[in-house]
């Protein structure tokens, strides 16, 4: 019988084989998948002629990737350099005709506008998205910060003049109930969240040395 002999050079009959795209995720990610799928308020039995949930699940994973905060801002004619506060500048002071009603820069803090009433998750059910089932390390979760584009200064000073802030990609490694703040680490150029030996950050960056 010859139909069941093997070709002496097996893979390279595979190799030429193609079978199409495949929904294999290939890339290289620190963040679980998890935590890209957004909340959605729907029974998980659904009725007949009711969208599935996994469906709409799905649908606005891809509608929220088509969204960019730079750019929404940008159409409403906010630039986001200008929402961190700085130092006052006597010397540099703008006048009237070029701000046009007042010559000191306009700025509130964001915890006159922050309002958490509306949001479809806490603190911690955000910090939570993190956590793999059968894992016991909490993975970061992918977000974006508006920072610095200077760590040395931004570090140094915060409300320097010379910095320039934008919203980059970041991973938020853990959340301060006290004082209602995120820690969040800037992503690599392959939007990975490594330590600086390339060590990939979970638990909050807490190490077995502390």
């Amino acid at each position: 019988v010859t139909q069941f002999k093997m070709p002496e050079d097996f893979k390279s009959v595979l190799n030429k084989q193609a079978v199409g795209p495949t929904t294999e995720i290939f890339i290289e990610s620190d963040f679980p998948e998890q935590s890209f799928k957004p909340k959605v308020q729907m029974p998980f039995q659904r009725v007949p002629g009711q969208c599935p949930r996994k469906v709409e699940i799905e649908r606005r994973r891809r509608l929220y990737l088509t969204f960019d905060i730079t750019e929404l801002l940008a159409s409403k004619g906010i630039d986001s350099n200008e929402l961190m506060p700085r130092h006052y500048d006597p010397d540099n002071m703008p006048t009237i005709e070029e701000t046009k009603d007042s010559v000191f820069p306009i700025y509130l803090p964001l915890k006159v506008f922050d309002n958490d009433e509306y949001d479809c998750r806490t603190p911690e059910e955000w910090i939570s998205l993190g956590l793999e089932p059968g894992s016991l390390d909490r993975k970061p979760v992918p977000g974006k910060a508006l920072l610095p584009t200077d760590d040395v200064l931004g570090h140094e000073d915060p409300k320097s003049q010379e910095l320039i802030y934008e919203w980059i990609d970041v991973g938020v490694l853990d959340y301060d109930k006290e004082t209602d703040l995120y820690l969040v680490h800037k992503t690599d150029k392959n939007g990975l969240v490594r330590d600086e030996e390339g060590r990939p950050i979970v638990n909050g960056g807490i190490t077995s040395e502390g």
